[in-house]
């Protein structure tokens, strides 16, 4: 079932800044659904629509069924949003500030007091609770943010970088909580720089770049559209120096460090080049094979928007 339909949405701000130049996607429920692009992609002004933070200059939004702009408070009231750039009041304390949230968001004495204790023990802060938020860190404000997003039980959750600049172990915290979140049932729509968190909780990606829509599909299928692989091979010295002659003899890309070389070739060439090297007599002590990665096609498309 989609909870969100976006059809030919644009935002443009003057004849020669269109920020985003209508784009078109859907988001079902019990998904997570990444949208990936550098800065200036588009990629938060699309969320500020989302949030009916901006307008659209074009183009619909539907949640749930229903058109956003007739039906804005409705939908909100099933749509959680959390972002790392966010603050609270830091001279009020963490649960004074969710208690607030709830009370927006419509909730009585006794479900605020159990949905934030609920909330801030899975995210591993209940002991912050009496805490003044101003004193938190940033992966401790992260996590409170994160909780104020699932006050009201959302049935889609909107995270714009929800683990930049965070240490590793939090950042690996939040994202299983939202593969947690998302195993209930709960929609995910989320922007990140982060390939590792793409490929780890996303089911489908959306790549963005100048506004519009390059690609949208799953992390696995984006990887596989850039065609080389990295055939990484450690060797003493004379196997190195005849290594790196075989390498510039056949033009195949290649960077050495220490003792180890590092040949750029075609995914479907890794077993005729290690059968070329035996017959060159070229023998190794480890060997590591990395397959693309949807880093790898991300760099892809970023250079070929810089030669365009």
């Amino acid at each position: 079932m989609q909870l969100l339909n976006v059809r030919n949405l644009t935002k443009q701000y003057s004849e020669n800044c269109i920020a985003v130049n209508n784009i078109s996607f859907s988001l079902e429920r019990g998904e997570v659904l990444g949208i990936l692009g550098s800065n200036g992609a588009g990629k938060t002004t699309t969320i500020h629509m989302l949030l009916d933070l901006l307008t659209p200059t074009s183009g619909t939004i539907t949640y749930f069924g229903k058109n956003f702009h007739k039906n804005r408070s409705e939908s909100l009231q099933k749509i959680g949003f959390a972002t790392t750039y966010a603050r609270l009041p830091g001279h009020m304390t963490v649960y004074e500030n969710l208690d607030i949230y709830g009370r927006l968001y419509g909730l009585n004495a006794h479900q605020r007091k159990t949905k934030i204790t609920e909330l801030l023990t899975m995210l591993e802060v209940i002991d912050l609770q009496n805490r003044q938020a101003g004193e938190l860190s940033a992966g401790e404000t992260t996590r409170v943010i994160l909780a104020k997003a699932f006050l009201a039980d959302p049935e889609i959750v909107l995270l714009d970088e929800p683990t930049a600049s965070l240490d590793i172990d939090i950042a690996q915290a939040i994202r299983e909580f939202i593969c947690h979140q998302r195993d209930k049932g709960v929609s995910f729509l989320l922007t990140s720089h982060n390939m590792h968190e793409m490929t780890q909780v996303c089911d489908r990606i959306i790549v963005m770049q100048n506004g519009t829509i390059l690609a949208d599909s799953t992390p696995q299928q984006l990887a596989g559209n850039v065609s080389h692989a990295f055939l990484q091979l450690v060797l003493d010295d004379q196997q190195l120096e005849a290594s790196i002659a075989y390498a510039e003899r056949t033009n195949t890309n290649y960077q050495t460090l220490g003792p180890t070389i590092t040949f750029e070739i075609d995914e479907h060439a890794v077993a005729q080049t290690l059968i070329n090297l035996a017959q060159n007599g070229i023998t190794y002590t480890q060997i590591s094979i990395k397959k693309p990665t949807l880093e790898d096609y991300f760099l892809s498309i970023t250079q070929k928007g810089k030669r365009l």
